[in-house]
């Protein structure tokens, strides 16, 4: 009986799950589907977004997301193998860069908005541009990301170390072509999770890289993410809730494209990886 009850508990919870994100999915096709159009993608925005489109938006949001992954994803990646197979086991060090690493993920976007302002906008001189809203995000994934990856090294069985080194592997030609595609669950978790976390981002590009809503035509440029449109269209613009919907539709596909993307990049590397080998 409780092996029964146990069992129902976990299909409610995945039932339960799954859903409310149907339901929220289909709150959002159903509301944003009929003010969808190809004009609307590539359009710029009138009457403070209540006509137009979201092109120049949209290029922004894709800008920032750019920024963001070319910092966060060498920088941890490579912290994430640094803490996983180069530092010593239990180190003072790892644990300390480890428990800073979790503090990092917990603290809320608009305390990471305040010091984006404050360090990439005023102290480096970037103002409210794509660059400072990047780097900002990029601060934001890295934490995640890192300890996402470092499980997925760490949970590897250390035989395939061994057998690495017994065949005259170096440590690094044993990451590289061993350990990284048998990682790769794990690094796909980590990138889909600051992929989402980037696009949905609000507070700490409201103080980043701005409301500016025209077309950037550099990195420096002011450029509104497509979650900031939404929310200053559902609360400040009258009559914007057409226009909301549509953009979070937008968003969504947006958000799932990139996620697909990420996840065929990553098996072909994989498979380039384990065949070059």
């Amino acid at each position: 009986m409780p092996e029964r009850m146990f069992t129902l508990l976990i299909w409610g919870a995945a039932l339960l799950v799954t859903g409310a994100l149907l339901w929220l999915l289909a709150d959002t096709v159903l509301q944003g589907v009929a003010h969808l159009s190809w004009a609307f993608i590539v359009d710029a925005p009138e009457h403070a977004g209540r006509d137009g489109g979201i092109g120049p938006i949209l290029v922004s949001t894709l800008c920032i997301l750019g920024v963001a992954l070319l910092v966060s994803l060498p920088l941890g990646l490579g912290a994430a193998i640094w803490l996983a197979e180069f530092s010593r086991q239990g180190g003072f060090l790892g644990q300390i860069i480890r428990l800073s690493l979790d503090v990092l993920a917990g603290v809320p976007s608009i305390v990471y908005g305040l010091f984006g302002n404050a360090f990439f906008s005023l102290f480096l001189g970037f103002g409210f541009s794509i660059l400072s809203g990047g780097l900002t995000l990029a601060c934001m994934i890295i934490p995640v990301f890192i300890r996402s990856c470092e499980a997925g090294l760490s949970a590897i069985d250390h035989g395939w170390r061994h057998g690495a080194l017994a065949l005259g592997m170096s440590r690094s030609t044993a990451v590289w072509y061993i350990l990284l595609p048998a990682a790769a669950p794990a690094i796909i978790a980590g990138l889909m999770l600051g992929i989402g976390r980037a696009t949905a981002e609000t507070a700490a590009l409201i103080f980043t890289s701005g409301y500016v809503d025209r077309m950037p035509e550099s990195w420096m440029d002011s450029g509104r993410a497509l979650a900031v449109h939404i929310y200053d269209l559902s609360m400040n613009v009258t009559g914007g809730n057409a226009a909301a919907y549509a953009s979070a539709l937008v968003l969504v596909t947006l958000i799932v494209l990139l996620n697909v993307l990420a996840q065929a990049m990553t098996d072909r590397w994989v498979k380039r990886r384990i065949f070059s080998a």
